[in-house]
């Protein structure tokens, strides 16, 4: 079970270079349910994500570049290509990280965070930091299927 909120981003945190990165390209085979390829640096995976905005299944089946590559092209709409950081929070966030999207392409200047969390109740009671911005966790306008496929981004790209 993936449990995450996600938001915009108020203020970027100083110095992001301090932090480890990840980049990343995804395309989906199939967005209801959300069936997703993906590469991290040079690794590969295969996600199943079922319904839900802060909770939902997923599982996820490592894939090599050759099959990836082969299930990519297959992907309908647009390939997504962002650099994640990965910032571990403090104080009393401590043990939680968020994950810093900042989208690429012609998702220029869209950039979100997620945070997982171990539950719901946990999810719930989360008070963001404060750099974060909207709380956009139940908006699906800002899940990365929807982004694959949305004619009108105008409004979404900061």
């Amino acid at each position: 079970m993936e449990i995450e909120r996600k938001f915009l981003v108020k203020k970027l945190p100083d110095d992001l270079s301090k932090y480890n990165c990840i980049e990343m390209e995804q395309g989906y085979l199939n967005t209801n349910p959300v069936v997703r390829v993906r590469r991290e640096n040079d690794d590969y995976v295969l996600t199943y994500k079922g319904d839900g905005l802060m909770a939902r299944r997923e599982e996820n089946l490592p894939l090599n570049k050759d099959a990836f590559n082969n299930l990519l092209s297959k992907c309908d709409g647009r390939i997504i290509s962002k650099t994640r950081y990965v910032i571990p929070l403090d104080g009393e966030y401590k043990n939680l990280v968020a994950e810093l999207d900042i989208f690429h392409k012609d998702l220029d200047g869209l950039i979100v965070v997620e945070v997982e969390f171990a539950t719901i109740e946990d999810a719930n009671s989360f008070n963001p930091p404060e750099w974060f911005g909207a709380d956009v966790t139940m908006d699906g306008k800002y899940h990365n299927s929807y982004l694959s496929s949305a004619k009108d981004i105008a409004e979404l790209l900061q």
